[in-house]
């Protein structure tokens, strides 16, 4: 087994084969003047098992030609099975037509990342669950909850704490969370006027007095959870925390969440942390290494994945 990274999170990388004890893959990956790519494999991969850790955050477009032309090249060099790492599957919220004439590009990229050799995909956390569906080859789709459910017990006081759903879509998550705690469940019922706005309409159930944990898979602009979190405190939460898979924190997102009413925003690092994120008083990063360390051993040496879960 070999482990190899792309650009887009080689610190990520660097702990999970500290977890296998292994060496990080020697692979070189550079750009001509014009910007294009440049992959080359420094050491014999022939008939080895391959991992490649490579989300594709931003720039996506960047991260994702990486990958692909990491897994070209791992091809030619004839290994023996191809697994594509993704931690963050960046085109993930493209998953159905919402409109006319609109893409389904989660579809475009599974297919893309199939054609260029990958026998296998490992990522975390889908958007959408059934984007499995969309990829040809055997794929895992890893959940962060087991990793966030020993994070609050070591954090929040779980006698009177209530986990949120950010909206009516990500029930399912947060019944699992709450399932994990034995707490209470609530639900932010939201009415978006247009992408990256959100307006908070109502509160299903009663957060009055109670610790509220949001939890969610992606956090992008930002708007949606600072919304929630002055509605919850505005219902009469003592406190608010959110716990969210994959910190995008695009734009001016994190001084967004630093100005909140959140106590807390906690992140894995399934995309790197910018320095902004890490100088963050109240932005905290989980380590995701030792869920896909342990998952990437397990598939190398054919044995359940899902019992990671139960």
């Amino acid at each position: 087994m070999k482990l190899f990274a792309g650009n887009s999170n080689v610190a990520l990388a660097e702990q999970i084969v500290k977890y296998l004890e292994l060496p990080l893959g020697r692979a070189t990956v550079r750009r001509f003047a014009d910007q294009e790519i440049f992959v080359e494999i420094q050491e014999n991969v022939r008939g080895e098992d391959v991992f490649i850790v490579q989300s594709t955050a931003y720039p996506a477009n960047d991260h994702l030609m990486e990958l692909l032309i990491m897994i070209d090249a791992m091809r030619r060099a004839s290994a023996r099975r191809i697994t594509a790492v993704v931690p963050y599957f960046g085109y993930a919220r493209q998953d159905r037509k919402a409109g006319g004439r609109t893409p389904i590009s989660a579809k475009l990229v599974a297919n893309l990342i199939t054609e260029a050799g990958a026998d296998r995909v490992m990522t975390l956390d889908l958007h959408a669950g059934q984007i499995q569906g969309f990829f040809d080859i055997p794929t895992d789709n890893l959940f962060s909850v087991p990793l966030l459910s020993r994070d609050i017990k070591a954090h929040v006081d779980l006698d009177n704490c209530m986990v949120v759903s950010p909206d009516v879509g990500g029930v399912v998550r947060a019944r699992s969370l709450a399932k994990r705690l034995d707490a209470m469940l609530a639900i932010v019922d939201k009415r978006r006027e247009k992408p990256g706005e959100s307006e908070v309409m109502n509160i299903i159930g009663d957060v009055s007095g109670r610790h509220c944990i949001l939890v969610d898979d992606i956090i992008d602009s930002g708007g949606t959870l600072c919304n929630a979190a002055d509605a919850l405190m505005a219902q009469g939460a003592r406190s608010v925390r959110a716990y969210i898979t994959h910190g995008v924190l695009s734009g001016g997102a994190v001084a967004r969440i630093e100005a909140s009413r959140l106590e807390e925003l906690v992140i894995t690092d399934s995309i790197q942390p910018t320095k902004a994120i890490v100088e963050a008083k109240n932005i905290r990063v989980v380590s995701t290494a030792n869920l896909l360390g342990e998952a990437i051993q397990r598939t190398a040496a054919e044995e359940s994945v899902s019992s990671l879960f139960d």
